[in-house]
């Protein structure tokens, strides 16, 4: 169900990054105009109200969007924009593309007018896209604000830049525990928890717990549980690439406690995944973190012993795993952008996620979709408290220093040394970047 909590602090966000939107200088007009006439009456069915009845502008012919290639993701819009047609009476154009090559095709085919009135890109790719003005800023009226406040507040976070909101999320991607229940009879609720049980269950061949604890991507929850963080935020929500916190006091601690799990014999040196995937499926470990691609061969290799759970708490909070989004952006050079937001706005309400969730697969980013499955439920739940990886360019010269002194660490070496020369490595690169 929908967290109210969450909506209130959406709509706050929302009503910021809408302010913001409004002073843009992107020329699309259609969403600006909001006078044309309607002869179409309000009605109160799920992605229709009477702003979109009496305010819109002149419904185009039809609208023209670009899906990524994945026979399941094709058959589920498939679905549903048939659903939109039906309501609205536009016909939806869908072009299978490849979601990674699509930003190339825009900046070929945009500008021309022969792109697409809405795309589909992961979050992390915000920061190019802005740079090539691939995307229009949206000016979101109040009732496509209400309804984008039934998301998940840090999806909606990731398709904004520079304070501006240019997308809408459809899928979040995080990952949980997934535990071995003939090894752990109960899931672990804090940290604590977990670090007892694994200790209890290491011995000789058999792990309690593992996971790849050279990698940022999994390491995050553990890393920014204690304080720490990789890039300050500023009150818009955008980046201070100049303070990294990465090699802080409450990084260092935290990156100290992952140490340990390898001086006091819970992993093995050089763990990575693939080894941390075979001894789990081997049933050699209680538990492990991994994301929801994981669950088939889980169940194949554990069956009904297979269980899976949120993150644990620490401190009385929840951990946050990184999250990766993928949503719709409209096309900068569209001459329908009202429409093509509210078909992006319909194509990710609850009842077009559920049958997207069904189809695809993927979980959704609107909160008010129920997930049944015992082992996609706790993921579902764990992405409301993921955090997005930032979606900027500067990103990309974080992950290998990181990495390193992550697996430098798993070594013995001094925490705060390899830290620091780290963030000293990102530093130089993100100034080479400015150059």
């Amino acid at each position: 169900m929908l967290d109210k909590k969450l909506w209130y602090k959406g709509m706050l966000l929302l009503s910021t990054a809408g302010l913001l939107a409004a002073c843009g200088t992107g020329d699309n007009t259609d969403s600006e105009d909001t006078s044309g006439d309607t002869t179409e009456e309000a009605t109160t069915e799920e992605g229709t109200s009477e702003e979109t009845a009496e305010n819109a502008p002149e419904k185009p012919e039809s609208l023209h969007i670009w899906v990524n290639d994945e026979e399941a993701q094709l058959n589920a819009y498939d679905e549903i924009t048939a659903n939109f047609t039906e309501e609205y009476g536009i016909d939806v154009e869908i072009t299978p593309y490849n979601m990674l090559e699509q930003t190339e095709g825009m900046s070929l085919d945009a500008p021309s007018g022969q792109g697409p009135d809405l795309f589909f890109q992961p979050h992390d790719r915000m920061g190019d896209i802005h740079l090539q003005g691939l995307a229009a800023e949206l000016n979101l009226t109040d009732d496509q604000m209400e309804r984008l406040g039934e998301y998940n507040e840090e999806a909606v976070n990731a398709f904004s830049y520079d304070g501006a909101q240019y997308g809408i999320p459809a899928v979040v991607e995080t990952y949980g525990l997934f535990i071995n229940t003939d090894l752990v009879s109960e899931a672990p609720e804090t940290m604590e928890d977990l670090t007892e049980t694994a200790a209890e269950l290491t011995e000789g061949e058999q792990y309690g717990f593992m996971m790849n604890a050279a990698d940022l991507y999994f390491t995050y929850p553990f890393i920014t549980a204690d304080g720490g963080y990789i890039f300050a935020q500023n009150e818009d929500g955008s980046y201070d690439t100049s303070d990294i916190g990465l090699n802080t006091p409450e990084a260092v601690s935290a990156v100290e406690r992952i140490q340990g799990w390898f001086e006091d014999g819970l992993m093995p040196q050089g763990t990575d995944l693939e080894v941390a995937n075979s001894l789990f499926q081997d049933g050699q470990v209680g538990m492990i973190i991994n994301g929801p691609w994981a669950i088939p061969d889980y169940q194949e290799a554990l069956g009904d012993s297979l269980m899976a759970a949120e993150l644990p708490t620490q401190d009385g909070e929840p951990l946050n795993s990184f999250s990766g989004n993928k949503g719709w952006l409209v096309n900068y050079y569209t001459e329908n952008e009202y429409w093509a937001t509210e078909l992006a706005l319909f194509m990710t309400n609850a009842e077009s996620s559920e049958t997207y969730y069904e189809v695809a697969g993927e979980l959704p980013a609107h909160t008010a979709v129920e997930i049944e499955d015992e082992l996609m439920a706790p993921i579902f739940a764990q992405t409301q408290n993921a955090h997005p990886m930032p979606n900027i360019p500067e990103m990309s010269q974080v992950w290998e220093p990181i990495n390193d002194a992550l697996t430098f660490v798993q070594q013995g070496d001094d925490v705060q040394e390899v830290l620091d020369e780290a963030v000293e490595i990102i530093e130089s690169e993100i100034s080479i970047m400015g150059q």
